[in-house]
């Protein structure tokens, strides 16, 4: 008898991404999409047994950074490997289009300043084979990706391609520029951009130094652009800001909101500047929301934490005039000179010159900085931290430090948590993601390659919040499968995919859900010029499917590479 379906999952325990408890069903697929879901009869060409097995569908990452990556790599990892199905891209307001040929090496510059991107890394990747927005949407439609991805028209891109030098160097917009700069927001928009995103905060800045172009761009700049949102009817807005001025900046969000009528989301974490900032903030999106606004946070399930080592961007020893010696030396001889005894005392003995703002708020307080070891509790206790470790070894802080990262031949990272964690535990997180107008997003999947490794977001949501915490409330698989699927789906209009249910798309995780975890970061060197880049691993991800293809098995891609650029509205 011929199959009646393409595929057909059996058996497996359904928690279909709606929010509502799970079921035992078979799920069919036919021409990637979901055929029938429940007691299915027909018999698939390929048969799956998923007996045992949590079923879901694929996650929606809505804050990615893959916008060089996607142009010269076909497997999105970190994100492919944690469940990711669909990631969007081209936050932040950096971005690589448009651009003219005189600006490549600026907005290089600027993306590896702001996301840790290496510039040999993405001046020999990039291909350059646009010119305009739609240009480069044409570029990314003639790849093949393991997932799909989606792109925002990035400010800066747009206001230096503009503006010039005047918009690199943050010049008030003229009503020329703000024209020129709608205009090309809707060409965009109407090509396939899925939004347009913007940053107002210092911590965004150029590899030199410099603050990200559209720092200080007025209202009426943004409100140009917002409009060219309105005329097209589509697309979403993504701010990230410091909210140094609250009251003003969040009017202005809500103004933005308002004159588009198109959707709008900030990100919004726990400051140990302003510990309770977070909850204003949430008051203020409620009565925004309840206005009639559509506005969003995007909130994070864990800290946002640097990972610091010998291997990576930093480490408590790069301000050290010893170490600046070494810094230039291979993994192999760094180790050899650490473990010299003479110069290890030469290095422990110098002052650090922890002069820069990141070093003075990152190094001190050895209680709030952790080993990153196997099986690693994202929500940490104090008696696990650096200062704990040196105490029971009767060592200083930065003797420990120095002997953590010399292990496993000098691979050995320390865990800076400095977002969502001021009080030493995860609760702010909690109750960000239960609040009713936020999604989960930062993990900044395909940037800080050298510092930050959260494209596991997905997973450390799915074994912290609904198995593993032991400090607090937690939540059912149901609340975080709606939350990082049709949720995030929703925010920026995917509305084919998100849910298992007949007539969407054919996106599904299969997860050995008892036996899903994490392994400890690693440094890999497969970027284009031989870059490094943070690496996840998880255990438990039994297969994945794109349109009905399975992309991955045990954890190890397939041949398969149904992913493509979705254009916006699709």
């Amino acid at each position: 008898m011929a199959a009646a379906y393409d595929r057909v999952i059996r058996g497996g325990f359904v928690v279909d991404g709606t929010g509502a408890q799970g079921f035992e069903a078979d799920i069919a697929i036919h021409n990637g999409m979901i055929a029938a879901i429940g007691r299915v009869d027909g018999c698939g060409a390929d048969e799956i047994d998923a007996r045992g097995l949590l079923v879901t569908p694929g996650f929606v990452d809505v804050h990615t950074h893959y916008d060089g990556q996607a142009t010269f790599d076909q497997r999105l990892a970190p994100s492919s490997q944690h469940g990711v199905t669909t990631a969007v891209m081209g936050n932040c307001g950096v971005g690589f289009a448009p651009c003219r040929p005189d600006d490549h090496d600026r907005l290089i510059r600027l993306m590896e300043g702001v996301e840790d991107i290496p510039f040999p890394v993405l001046s020999q990747g990039l291909p350059w084979d646009w010119f305009s927005f739609p240009d480069y949407l044409d570029s990314l439609a003639r790849r093949r990706f393991d997932i799909d991805i989606a792109a925002q028209l990035p400010h800066a891109a747009l206001r230096v391609f503009v503006m010039g030098e005047r918009g690199a160097q943050r010049e008030p917009a003229s009503q020329a520029d703000i024209a020129a700069m709608s205009a090309l927001t809707e060409e965009a928009i109407r090509a396939g951009a899925i939004g347009f995103s913007t940053s107002r905060t210092l911590n965004h800045r150029t590899s030199d130094g410099q603050p990200t172009p559209t720092l200080t761009a007025a209202e009426d700049e943004l409100v140009g652009l917002a409009l060219a949102l309105k005329r097209a009817n589509a697309g979403v807005l993504q701010v990230v800001s410091d909210f140094a001025d609250f009251e003003r900046e969040f009017a202005m969000l809500e103004h933005l909101a308002r004159v588009s009528g198109r959707p709008l989301s900030f990100s919004l974490a726990q400051s140990g500047r302003s510990p309770e900032g977070w909850r204003m903030m949430l008051q203020k999106l409620e009565m925004a929301v309840d206005s009639g606004l559509d506005m969003k946070a995007q909130v994070c399930g864990r800290p946002v934490g640097l990972l610091l080592g010998l291997e990576l961007t930093l480490n408590p020893f790069t301000y050290h005039p010893a170490f600046a010696g070494i810094a230039h030396l291979s993994l192999r001889d760094k180790v050899a000179r650490l473990r010299d005894p003479a110069f290890r005392a030469q290095l422990l003995g110098q002052t650090p010159r922890w002069d820069s703002p990141l070093a003075r708020d990152t190094f001190g307080d050895w209680s709030a900085i952790y080993p990153m070891l196997e099986g690693f509790d994202y929500e940490p206790t104090s008696d696990k931290s650096l200062q704990a470790y040196a105490d029971q070894r009767g060592l200083t802080p930065l003797e420990a430090t120095l002997d953590v990262m010399l292990e496993r031949e000098g691979r050995g990272m320390i865990y800076v948590p400095f977002l969502n964690y001021a009080n030493g535990n995860l609760d702010p997180s909690h109750d960000m993601l239960a609040h009713r107008d936020t999604v989960p997003g930062l993990s900044d999947g395909g940037a800080h390659v050298g510092m930050i490794c959260d494209g596991s977001f997905p997973t450390s949501m799915l074994t912290h919040w609904t198995r593993d915490r032991r400090r607090g409330p937690r939540f059912s698989i149901a609340q975080v499968v709606k939350m990082q699927t049709s949720d995030t789906a929703a925010l920026v209009g995917l509305k084919d995919r998100g849910v298992l249910t007949p007539g969407r798309r054919a996106d599904i995780n299969l997860i050995d859900y008892d036996n899903l975890s994490l392994a400890a970061p690693r440094v890999v060197h497969d970027l284009p010029a031989g870059g490094r880049r943070l690496m996840q691993d998880a255990t438990g991800y039994r297969a994945t499917f794109v349109r009905g293809e399975m992309t991955y098995c045990d954890g190890r891609p397939t041949e398969a590479l149904p992913g493509r650029l979705v254009r916006g509205g699709a």
